[in-house]
């Protein structure tokens, strides 16, 4: 398990930060949803917490702040829209998750081999292990992706948008199996999410961004509230609850 804390966290591509003065705590095996608008600052916080942008302030780990090399065998990170490359299969692709803990010139051992095909087996996969990337539905790339992730072991899970470009079911589907691995696995999840009904359901914390900057953070039921969204979103909307008490989002329609 690895507990994250960001302390005034800034960054960004050039002389003018994208997220500004970001502080927040994700206790060990817990799920952290980042919500906000389109152009928010969400993807480029996440990439901020992977080390992957510059940034200002400190992200720790456990207390500590790793180095790079060390980083990357900490945490696994899966971007938004990931380059799938021509010619390889599904167990090649997944291999590549092996690789922080390879050393210079080694190649994958028995060890590496196992554990794509456990990784495979967890998010039913292992039927297309043969299967060039391409040949994939789009469901079927999004788990194949996370696999990679898996594979490499690590305690801290970083997630840019997983469910992107998947229907409703799919969607579900894919964070029941993130939600149980995690549970199973004690792993930390950061992840960005655009529908809010789904990051109320498995998130235990939300941060929302607006602008950059932190505008909410808290229990989903805190956070998710009308007149919020209608401040953020530019959005009128119910939020509803389930038997369970997540809170439901949904759009209504402005009188005509």
């Amino acid at each position: 398990m690895t507990e994250l804390r960001l302390r005034n966290v800034s960054a960004g591509y050039g002389a003018k930060p994208v997220v500004r003065d970001v502080s927040a705590e994700v206790s060990s095996g817990g799920w952290f949803a980042i919500v906000g608008p389109n152009g928010a600052g969400k993807s480029t916080l996440l990439k901020a917490i992977a080390g992957l942008v510059p940034c200002q302030g400190t992200v720790e780990l456990d207390g500590k702040t790793p180095p790079r090399k060390e980083k990357a065998r900490v945490l696994g990170y899966a971007p938004q829209n990931p380059v799938l490359p021509e010619g390889l299969t599904v167990t090649d692709y997944v291999l590549l998750g092996r690789t922080p803990h390879l050393g210079l010139l080694a190649r994958e051992s028995a060890t590496d081999v196992s554990i794509v095909e456990d990784t495979l087996e967890r998010l039913d996969l292992s039927a297309l292990a043969g299967r060039k990337l391409r040949t994939l539905s789009g469901g079927e790339q999004q788990r194949t992706v996370l696999a990679r992730v898996l594979a490499q072991r690590t305690s801290l899970l970083l997630l840019d948008e997983p469910t992107t470009g998947l229907d409703v079911g799919h969607a579900q589907a894919l964070l029941e199996r993130l939600d149980l691995l995690r549970r199973e696995d004690g792993t930390t999840v950061v992840s960005t999410l655009h529908d809010l009904t789904f990051a109320a359901q498995y998130a235990d914390e939300l941060l929302l961004l607006d602008g950059g900057e932190v505008a909410a953070s808290g229990k989903p039921a805190e956070v998710l509230t009308p007149q919020r969204l209608r401040d953020h979103y530019a959005a009128e909307t119910e939020v509803l609850h389930t038997r369970e008490g997540h809170p439901v989002v949904a759009p209504i329609r402005r009188p005509t």
